[in-house]
């Protein structure tokens, strides 16, 4: 069985340049991602995914009130029959209602190890908290914000010498590794959540 993949994006999309480049090499077997969407009009994830023959639909959040882009969104993600919904990068909270459709069956990337600096600027935040140990985790989506149960994660020191440009630089190129490693266990059914524990290699 093929897991069909959405993809929920607002600015670059390296992290689903990722994604991408792991499945047309073999990594991630037996899924394709069949639509990627967006908030911004001129976001380059947008083209990213044109680039690889991969549907690209931009929903303007002004043209919708808060349900009714939820709305928006399922609508899109079932007509693209969808198995997995990823964000990447996407800056916008996902509604209740889109959570409760694809209940464990929607991962998001975070630059920092949850649950330590939830939220926006999580570099920045650990960067000035003075931690000796960064890092980024992916988690399935709950109602909560980065309070989902953690599937990977993954440690990056702090060098003498950092700014917050170089440790987010470091981060990400964390993320590029372990964000595809979480959909490849996913789309090999070897993901179990027990509580909040999420059990691999099943």
């Amino acid at each position: 069985m093929t897991v069909k993949i959405a993809v929920l994006v607002s600015g670059r999309g390296s992290n689903l340049q990722a994604i991408m480049d792991s499945i047309e090499k073999g990594y991630i077997k037996n899924a394709t991602i069949n639509v990627v969407i967006s908030n911004k009009a001129n976001a380059y994830a947008l083209e990213r995914a044109r680039n690889h023959g991969i549907d690209a639909v931009f929903l303007d959040p002004g043209e919708y009130g808060r349900d009714e882009y939820d709305k928006a969104i399922l609508n899109v993600l079932s007509q693209y029959d969808t198995d997995l919904l990823l964000l990447a990068g996407y800056f916008r909270i996902l509604g209740n209602e889109i959570i409760k459709a694809y209940r464990n069956r929607i991962m998001n990337i975070h630059p920092s190890l949850l649950p330590a600096f939830k939220g926006l600027h999580a570099q920045k935040q650990a960067f000035e908290y003075g931690v000796k140990v960064a890092g980024c985790t992916v988690h399935f989506v709950d109602e909560g914000l980065d309070s989902g149960p953690i599937i990977i994660q993954k440690c990056v020191p702090v060098l003498a010498g950092d700014t917050e440009e170089t440790l987010t630089a470091r981060i990400l190129e964390q993320e590029h590794i372990i964000y595809p490693e979480a959909v490849r266990l996913f789309t090999e059914g070897k993901l179990k959540i027990e509580g909040r524990n999420v059990v691999t290699g099943i």
